[in-house]
Order: structure tokens, then sequence, then C-alpha cells
């Protein structure tokens, strides 16, 4: 599978979204609309993106009980939605659920667990009381997810060879992608396109970068080289 970019529109509001579409390339072919724009608009965020032919990461990192993330998952498959969120710590029964109900939808959406949110370093894990390394959590709660039906998982690029290596059908989507000069911002476990291509990403996430470039088509076609130069 050729690795595809994601464009994480982390904006406020569906206007902002329109004015960054009109300046983002069209060679973009997936967006990422996240929990601020789809609080702030709902589900008519999606039409502009459906309007444009592009796919949808919906992602709202699900984690209550079984029975309400699977109506949440068929809801969401009913506005178009390519690719969604869930969290891998909920647990078997509400993982089994969500696929289920992924499954049982007419164009049923991929779902992704997120094990470990890149903005966590083994501090965290310390105040959270979890005795896991990074890794040894990403594999445990990986094994889970995918054990449980769901299609793939949200990693950063340093656990995604791990995770590649024991499951190597497993979609990988991978945000924290910088190129190798740029600003870090509040992520602590970063990687460039070409790194996260080699451990074995099949979705990489990038936001500010192109966002909030002067020019976004240079920047997203330097981030499409970058990834080629791991092929």
């Amino acid at each position: 599978m050729e690795p595809s970019l994601i464009v994480a529109l982390d904006v406020p509001a569906i206007e902002k979204m329109k004015e960054a579409l009109n300046r983002l390339p069209d060679s973009i072919e997936w967006y990422k609309v996240g929990l601020e724009l789809f609080c702030a608009e709902g589900p008519a965020v999606l039409e502009p993106l459906k309007r444009r032919n592009k796919k949808i990461f919906l992602d709202l990192k699900l984690h209550d009980i079984p029975h309400t993330v699977a109506c949440a998952v068929k809801t969401a498959a009913s506005h178009g939605v390519n690719m969604m969120t869930v969290h891998a710590i909920g647990g078997r029964a509400m993982l089994e659920a969500a696929a289920e109900a992924a499954c049982e939808c007419d164009a049923p959406p991929k779902l992704v667990a997120v094990t470990t949110l890149t903005s966590l370093s083994l501090d965290d894990f310390v105040d959270l009381g979890i005795t896991r390394t990074v890794s040894d959590q990403a594999l445990a709660l990986g094994e889970l997810a995918l054990s449980s039906g769901i299609d793939g998982l949200v990693t950063s690029a340093h656990e995604a060879g791990a995770l590649r290596s024991r499951f190597s059908e497993a979609l990988l989507v991978t945000p924290g992608i910088r190129m190798p000069d740029g600003d870090v911002g509040d992520q602590k476990r970063v990687a460039t396109p070409a790194f996260a291509v080699e451990q074995g990403s099949t979705h990489l996430v990038v936001g500010r970068p192109i966002m909030q470039a002067d020019d976004p088509s240079a920047v997203t076609a330097a981030i499409f080289g970058n990834m080629k130069n791991a092929l």
C-alpha cells in the first residue's frame, strides 16, 4: 500500500476550513476533522469535503460504553466518514462493539485505535500509573484492538516499526509528522515523513506545517517528496 497524506483541519470554524481548502492543493486526498471543528459545527462540517470528493478521517477518539460507541460509529458512517478513531483503552467489549457496528454499515468506515497520545512521554506514564514502556503499551493495546476487529492503530513513528513487525496487515496512522527543519510544537515524539514510511506507517497526519505555511502547495510537495524517498 502506498502511504497516504492526511491534512489535519485544526481550525475553529467552517469558514476557516473553507478558506484553508481554497488554499490547499488538490493533490491532498485525505482530510482530518477533529474535536474542535466537529464540536463547533457538527456533521455539517463534513459536507464541503464530500462535495470535493475528499476522504474524511473523523478523529473524535471515541471512548465510552460499548452501546454508545457502536451508535456513534453508525451515525458517523451515515455522514460519509471513511475512517475514525476509538481509544484502545476503552477495552475489548467497546472495541468489539465498534467493529461490529462498522461492519453493519452500508459503507463501513475503517476504525483505528489510539494506543498512546503522541503528546505523552514516560514521565506522563508515571503520573498515570502505567508501568509499561511507551513501546510495550502500544504493542499490548495494539494486540487488544486488532484482535477485537479494529482495522488499525494510531501510533507515533517511533512505535510504528515494532507494530508493523507484529501486525503486518494493520493500518498505521501516524501524527506528529514534521519536516527535518520543522517546529515540533506540543508534540513530544515527532518524525519526518520518510522515517514514518520506513517504519511502516500507512497514513501520515500533518497539520500546522501545511495549514500555517505561506505556500502550502510547496510544503505539501516537499512532504510527498520526502515520503517517496522512503519507498
